[in-house]
């Protein structure tokens, strides 16, 4: 019995980018075409079967244990980054100041899809959510630089717009402007949560 159902929400992509060297910065360099590999991007800097845990699990693992990469890409909504830079009073978020990966306009509410879903790429291609991105202080230390004054209200501006992270469960090519189609799993509640 399939558990992951296709729905009718399609999405398009209107950017794509990789972070070459966190340690040089955040943003990413544009691109037309995004190889993923099970590793994640080619060239991207959190691509890696595993990854070093950071702060996103820090009550599950000691900073720096060695976990499997969930994060191997940053997928936001350009409907999100439009909203958050309005509630900011500037212009634009540019995709490359979040390091975004891939950024998809035509789904509503993205950064609230259910946690492993799936977006299905045209070229078969596709990324499973792992859960929602915090809107860290990083992303308005960059929206800083062009916007003073303004960028460090970011995370406060960005909750529940930040997107999220994935890992790549088929490999292929995407290019700006294909068309992504939405799965999702069973919706249910947990009492206990």
């Amino acid at each position: 019995m399939a558990i992951l159902k296709p729905t009718e929400i399609f999405g398009r992509v209107t950017y794509l980018g990789v972070v070459l060297d966190r340690a040089v910065t955040l943003s990413s360099e544009p691109r037309e075409v995004l190889s993923l590999t099970y590793e994640g991007p080619v060239g991207e800097c959190h691509s890696g079967i595993t990854r070093p845990s950071c702060s996103r699990v820090k009550l599950q693992y000691p900073r720096g244990t060695e976990i499997g990469n969930a994060r191997q890409l940053s997928v936001l909504s350009g409907e999100e980054l439009a909203e958050a830079a309005a509630d900011m009073g500037i212009d634009r978020i540019a995709p490359e100041w979040t390091g975004a990966n891939i950024i998809l306009e035509g789904i509503p509410e993205f950064t609230k899809i259910p946690p492993s879903s799936r977006l299905i790429f045209e070229s078969g291609a596709s990324v499973v959510n792992d859960m929602e991105n915090g809107p860290c202080k990083y992303v308005g230390e960059e929206i800083e630089k062009h916007h003073p004054g303004k960028g460090l209200s970011f995370p406060k501006h960005a909750r529940e717009k930040r997107g999220i992270c994935g890992w790549v469960e088929r490999p292929g090519q995407i290019t700006v402007g294909m068309a992504v189609r939405l799965h999702i799993p069973p919706q249910r509640t947990w009492a206990h949560a």
